[in-house]
């Protein structure tokens, strides 16, 4: 990854996957686990990417604001 844009990018989209495996453990059935845990993975792989071009704290402070609070968000609309 050469450019902050691109990885910044990759940030995003390691974040949002967080707020997805995080629901996604939250469910009951093992199929929804293993998904969770797969993206959870994939979420990591996707972060440590950016990290290649993003400072350390920046970067993980963004990564973990994201899911929490897309997490957060998601659970008072939804219920």
């Amino acid at each position: 990854m050469n450019s902050r844009g691109a990885a910044r990018a990759v940030l995003l989209a390691a974040a949002l996957l967080e707020v997805v495996w995080a629901l996604a453990l939250a469910r009951p059935h093992p199929g929804w686990v293993a998904f969770g845990i797969a993206v959870a993975l994939v979420s990591l792989g996707l972060l440590s990417l950016a990290l290649r071009e993003l400072p350390v704290g920046g970067a993980y402070a963004v990564w973990v604001g994201v899911g929490a609070v897309g997490v957060a968000g998601l659970h008072l609309v939804g219920g």
